[in-house]
């Protein structure tokens, strides 16, 4: 998978290209979603119940004929939610923006439900009303999926953050939506085991999010994707109903498997409230390397050698350009550790012998450079050196932001393929682009 960045010097819509689709969210009834730049409008609450907006000719695509919130709303989501109904517009500042700046909505309304039952009230009541709902977990998302496109109600699962249950034989953990997947990580370490996916938002992400959003993350290599890891889903459908698929059985046959309809549905087809999840135990050897490579061509062979000499070991390959690097040395400060080259690689190692895994590591090491495929590379020797090399690959978003105008594509190519775009992009936008990078994990297939 590549996630191909972009930091413009202006908006794509100055630049007259075309901007990228917002999915994400829950229309009442279902709608598209559409990108909208910086396009905030303010209003008071009407009595009206059907009043229908018109945008800018230059904004997003007319707003639905959705109703608008009453004071009747109000009351009523006062009711079900006493103290969690919230209005104030500081307080809903930060769920009206995503984390790159990039878009803005206009929601006067964020509701913060703390059970299934709760959000199965507020959809049957905003389905009854033909109220539209964007529901929002983290909001660490990059394409603009988890702010409103205009005034919809901000479901937001913050507060359904409580670990239902925890297997320590099958390694199934069961929680809600919206645990932070930081927070699901420091449980499960306590346990000796380990969440089957890592982030680099994982501070502020919800597994919710990370189910709708079908995420892949660092550990994709080793554990694979979430169509594999979760085990069920409990969701709300758009008129109330409450879908319990929250099975904790790898095997399990009785019917059609619903809750795969859900993992990557962005929101489309309901509310993920909880989900369960198969842990793997926690590797007892773990070692991260850092090595630059003179060519694309010499990565896709160091990749080969990985997977042909690491083996069962190997859990993270991940690669970032030149061009990534000076971004991070440049607005983070963050050192490269090793000489300069075109490309780098993060690979990380997990095991359960950390003498046989040391001499698999030699081994391929020495392979890697006699063969000329690395050139420079460093083995984290420590915790603090681990989370700095892990820095340099999960911070290249941050560093983005510090350059322009962010727009960010995760593309799936045949891996041969993939850096071959990042070229193409960088002669197509020339100097209108401050910078294009690439950067992501390999998987060895076309995702």
């Amino acid at each position: 998978m590549l996630r191909l960045r972009t930091a413009l010097k202006r908006p794509l819509s100055i630049l007259g290209l075309s901007s990228p689709t917002a999915t994400g969210g829950l229309l009442l009834p279902p709608a598209p979603a559409g990108l909208h730049h910086g396009v905030a409008r303010t209003r008071g609450l009407h009595d009206a119940a059907d009043v229908t907006k018109k945008p800018p000719p230059t904004a997003v695509p007319d707003r639905l004929p959705f109703s608008t919130v009453t004071r009747e709303d109000l009351d009523f989501f006062r009711r079900i939610l006493p103290g969690r109904t919230i209005t104030d517009p500081d307080l809903l500042e930060s769920c009206n923006v995503d984390w790159l700046k990039s878009v803005r909505g206009s929601s006067e309304v964020l509701l913060r439900p703390r059970t299934t039952q709760e959000v199965s009230q507020i959809l049957g009541y905003c389905s009854g009303r033909n109220l539209a709902v964007n529901t929002q977990g983290g909001n660490t998302g990059l394409v603009g999926g988890s702010v409103p496109v205009y005034d919809e109600i901000v479901l937001s699962t913050a507060l359904m953050n409580r670990v239902l249950s925890f297997d320590a034989v099958s390694g199934v953990l069961t929680c809600q939506a919206g645990c932070v997947l930081e927070d699901l990580s420091a449980y499960l370490e306590q346990q000796d085991h380990i969440m089957p996916l890592d982030l680099g938002a994982k501070g502020s992400c919800h597994i919710g999010g990370n189910v709708a959003t079908n995420a892949g993350g660092l550990r994709l290599l080793r554990y694979g994707s979430l169509h594999g890891n979760v085990l069920g889903v409990e969701a709300v459908l758009a008129d109330g109903q409450v879908l319990d698929c929250l099975s904790a059985l790898r095997k399990d046959n009785t019917g059609y498997d619903l809750k795969q309809l859900f993992i990557g549905s962005e929101g489309t087809l309901g509310v993920i409230t909880a989900v369960s999840v198969l842990c793997p135990r926690r590797p007892k050897s773990i070692h991260v390397l850092f090595l630059g490579c003179e060519t694309f061509e010499h990565l896709l062979k160091t990749f080969q050698l990985c997977r042909g000499m690491l083996g069962e070991i190997l859990s993270a390959f991940e690669f970032l350009d030149s061009e990534c690097m000076r971004l991070l040395n440049t607005h983070l400060k963050l050192d490269n550790p090793i000489r300069a080259c075109p490309f780098y690689v993060v690979i990380e190692t997990s095991g359960s012998d950390e003498r046989h895994d040391e001499e698999k590591l030699h081994n391929f090491l020495e392979e890697a450079t006699t063969s000329s495929l690395v050139t420079d590379g460093t083995l984290a020797t420590g915790e603090s050196k681990t989370k700095a090399l892990w820095s340099l690959r999960e911070r290249v978003t941050e560093a983005l932001t510090y350059d322009g105008f962010t727009y960010k594509y995760d593309v799936s190519l045949p891996v041969e393929s993939i850096y071959q775009l990042v070229t193409d992009t960088r002669a197509h936008l020339g100097g209108r682009a401050k910078s294009v990078v690439g950067y992501g994990h390999e998987t060895g297939t076309s995702t």
